[in-house]
């Protein structure tokens, strides 16, 4: 097994949404090889992960049964019982758990999707960026741009200037015409009467996802919003969950309309998997954050899939490292059949300039 860490700087300057102001991205990526193979799992996480990686999956990993991927995901869990179960150490065992299976199906030469047994052919996309420190002009053009590419929804983010809020979202509502579905995310930045009063204001330019209203453990808070909120708007949240008890809570506390869960947190394909039967359950539609081009094959696997998230920054780092990274055809994203695993081929010479360690 080894392990690498790339930091690849923002595109034009520092962005931000509505609680946080970032200037680079950091993916730790994982290569496991067995039987002549070689799997790779990556997620956006904070450098620290990969001596977790290091430290204590190494020696529980290395010369065990590669195809035993249940199995592997266990003792994941297990070895870091005393470190916490949230935060580093599960997108730790997400990194992990997405190579194994794309060593998995590079092994039996299919695709990850076949393996897990495909509900579709291809995920519908909303187009998400639309950061808080853009200009009214960037944010139009940043926006149109994933109309004109054939996405029928796009995503922007306020709440780190409440005022200017409802001006940025009339603004953008222009710039994408009438037919665009239209999403924000808060981030957590609103306070719960905050977001009852801009959830009836956005309601006005057909804003159709308020996500992360408020903060995303005040449970309470997202219930309300959720009651408070016109018929027309979904309130959403999730992103944030690390094991399957932060899911259930959410659920049994009525927290939103659409759940969300990110392959590369909450434990990779293995843990992914497993909140899409926790939606089944409660005839919860499943929506998947960020890491596009990682979570494309276990999310058309899922049931209750009703989009991916196509973020624009984890979109751009992913085009640049990986062979594989398709174009959307129609706001969709297909799998390319005819690869096996999940489709991706690390370009590493591209990749070498950004790397840490």
């Amino acid at each position: 097994m080894r392990v690498a860490v790339y930091r690849v700087p923002t595109e034009d300057a520092r962005e931000s949404d509505g609680t946080a102001v970032w200037d680079a991205t950091t993916m730790v990526l994982v290569e496991i090889t067995a039987g002549g193979e070689t799997g790779i799992g990556y997620t956006y996480a904070d450098e620290a992960t990969a001596q977790v990686i290091h430290a204590e999956f190494r020696a529980l990993l290395e010369g065990r049964d590669a195809l035993e991927t249940g199995r592997r995901f266990a003792e994941m869990q297990g070895k870091i019982r005393n470190l916490g179960r949230d935060g580093i150490t599960s997108m730790a065992i997400s990194a992990v758990d997405v190579a194994l299976w794309d060593l998995k199906g590079k092994l039996v030469n299919a695709p990850v999707c076949v393996l897990l047994g495909a509900a579709r052919d291809g995920a519908e996309l909303y187009g998400s960026g639309g950061f808080t420190s853009f200009s009214i002009g960037e944010l139009r053009a940043h926006m149109s741009r994933w109309v004109e590419s054939g996405i029928p929804r796009v995503k922007m983010k306020v709440g780190s200037d409440p005022s200017a809020d409802v001006q940025r979202v009339a603004q953008v509502r222009e710039a994408i015409g009438a037919d665009a579905q239209l999403f924000v995310d808060a981030n957590g930045a609103y306070s719960r009467k905050q977001a009852m009063q801009f959830a009836e204001e956005y309601a006005r330019y057909g804003v159709a996802w308020f996500e992360e209203p408020v903060y995303h453990q005040d449970f309470e808070g997202l219930c309300q919003v959720r009651e408070r909120a016109p018929a027309c708007m979904d309130v959403a949240s999730g992103e944030y969950g690390y094991g399957l008890y932060h899911f259930w809570r959410m659920l049994r506390a009525r927290t939103v309309d659409c759940l969300q869960a990110d392959a590369s947190r909450c434990g990779g394909f293995s843990g992914l998997l497993a909140v899409d039967g926790l939606c089944q359950t409660a005839m919860m539609p499943l929506s998947t954050h960020c890491a596009p081009h990682l979570q494309l094959h276990a999310a058309i696997a899922c049931k209750m899939l009703r989009h991916m998230e196509y973020f624009y920054d984890h979109v751009r780092i992913e085009r640049m490292f990986f062979d594989g990274a398709s174009d959307p055809i129609d706001g969709k994203l297909y799998p390319d059949l005819s690869r096996p695993g999940i489709g991706l081929t690390l370009k590493r010479a591209d990749a070498a300039r950004y790397q840490l360690a």
